[in-house]
């Protein structure tokens, strides 16, 4: 969809339909009170009749408003304007965008990016405006062999802002919006795919397009021969039950100095996850699908990195198996030997992304990384702390916690950090080898970042748990792209700072 920003008047805008809010109870936005004193009281006496009380996210369509361009006004509710602020605001946008699409508007005039959002700014407005848009649209229907061809979908969207000092801002805000929701809808794409397409082969094949003609990309993939060569035995053990090979796949954007250290995204990419010999449970396990939604997560962040040209030098490593059960699998009770010389046993099968992830982080000790952000759909623990809001944090450096935190604060991708303490660190011991690959019942979530530390004293690091907000259930089922935007504003933060 293309968007544009623009500054003007609301009755003097030639389009299918102007955009404007009402909050409650009938409070006229002060572009809504602009039409509404151009229409001579129009769209007041409508509301007075209680057509619209305001409440937010409902939505009120009028045609032939007198005195305004515009074939039709289009007034959403923003709720109480006290209590306006970021989450009101993506939802009153989502609102405007879907009932636009669903009533043939092709075009819009949108003056929701001039309401008051609490300590944010036309940048932040328009940016999250776009984003709200294109996630809105968002759907993933490639597998379908019928689509709706008939309706007419909005194809423009043009958001006002006050001054035409602003549009410079506005414009870049737009390209900014752009390349997050393009990162966004591409982690979402990898995750919606059925396992027997988005195998890791598929991953690395899809990375390596990344590299034709951009200079600044590189992309190159370890075969499961090399990862066991190498002494990846951890790694290696998750995919043995497969016959599709293992790949650590790592991609490069070098667009800071050459000299600046990179900042390493490592994703968990488990394509299936049955559990291994460790079987999970039948019901909702073709979900598993989405266990590879810390490797679809960096590779759209990378995507948006790359989008916008960042300066910074950026690298992205994908531990991508598919962990399936047959005579070749791990078996609980197995000891392996990682990278790193540490010995684990494997208690648990189906705790295996911290296998190809403590590996993978011992590989990217080469890049001397400034951080290294690990990011997977780890534990189901993490769900029950935290649900589908948060993602789980734990760190090793405070600095980077604190970082990442405001990053998802600003952009409404949030995490909520959690603790690495020593005292959790004895529930991995193991009577036959260094450590375990589980702790136990209690903190799961916690256990794990404990194991993944391990791994990661050579530099600074954080772990994200994303397993309650990788993907939705139920009839909405569907991955939801987070946290690539988290990621991509802690990266911008560093760019700018």
């Amino acid at each position: 969809m293309e968007f544009n920003v623009k500054s003007g008047n609301p009755e003097k805008q030639r389009s299918a339909c102007v955009v404007v809010g009402v909050f409650e109870s009938r409070k006229l936005s002060a572009m809504a009170e602009q039409l509404d004193l151009v229409s001579e009281g129009y769209l007041s006496n409508i509301i007075r009749r209680g057509d619209l009380e305001g409440k937010l996210g409902q939505a009120l369509l009028l045609h032939n408003v007198p005195n305004t361009l515009s074939d039709r006004v289009l007034l959403i509710g923003c709720g109480k304007e006290r209590d306006f602020g970021d989450k009101q605001y993506r939802k009153v946008i989502a609102k405007a965008i879907t009932t636009l699409n669903e009533t043939g508007s092709m075009e819009a005039v949108c003056f929701l990016s001039e309401l008051n959002v609490k300590g944010r700014d036309t940048r932040w407005k328009v940016r999250h405006a776009v984003e709200a848009a294109q996630d809105t649209l968002y759907a993933f229907e490639e597998f379908k062999s019928k689509t709706d061809s008939t309706r007419r979908p909005l194809r423009r969207l043009t958001f006002n802002v006050t001054t035409r000092k602003e549009l410079t801002v506005g414009e870049r805000a737009i390209e900014e919006g752009i390349a997050v929701a393009k990162g966004s809808h591409k982690a979402r794409d990898l995750g919606n795919l059925p396992p027997n397409v988005a195998n890791p082969s598929y991953l690395a094949e899809q990375a390596k397009l990344l590299a034709v003609d951009n200079d600044k990309v590189d992309c190159h993939v370890l075969d499961e021969s090399e990862l066991e060569e190498m002494g990846m035995g951890a790694f290696v053990s998750v995919s043995k039950g497969s016959d599709t090979p293992a790949k650590l796949i790592v991609m490069k954007y070098n667009g800071g100095d050459a000299e600046q250290k990179p900042i390493v995204l490592v994703g968990k990419g488990i394509t299936f996850d049955s559990g291994g010999i460790s079987l999970k449970p039948g019901a909702n396990m073709d979900e598993m699908k989405y266990d590879m939604g810390g490797a679809a997560a960096v590779f759209g962040t990378f995507v948006a990195a790359v989008e916008m040209e960042l300066p910074t030098n950026l690298i992205v490593a994908i531990a991508a198996a598919e962990n399936m059960p047959s005579g070749r699998a791990s078996r609980p009770g197995d000891i392996v030997t990682t990278l790193s010389g540490q010995t684990v046993e494997i208690l648990n099968t189906d705790a295996e992304g911290r296998l190809v992830l403590c590996d993978t982080l011992t590989y990217v000790e080469r890049f001397e990384p400034d951080v290294v952000i690990d990011v997977a759909t780890l534990t189901g623990a993490c769900i029950i702390a935290l649900g589908n809001q948060a993602s789980g944090l734990m760190s090793n450096h405070n600095p980077l916690a604190h970082d990442i935190l405001n990053a998802g604060d600003h952009c409404g991708d949030r995490a909520w950090r959690l603790p690495i303490w020593d005292e959790y660190q004895e529930q991995l011991d193991s009577n036959f080898a260094d450590m375990a690959n589980i702790g136990g019942k209690g903190a799961g979530t916690i256990t794990a970042g404990c194991f993944l530390s391990r791994f990661a004293k050579k530099f600074h690091w954080a772990h994200i748990d994303i397993a309650g907000t990788a993907w939705v259930s139920g009839k909405a089922k569907g991955a939801t792209g987070r946290p690539v935007p988290l990621l991509t504003q802690y990266i911008m933060n560093r760019c700018e700072g």
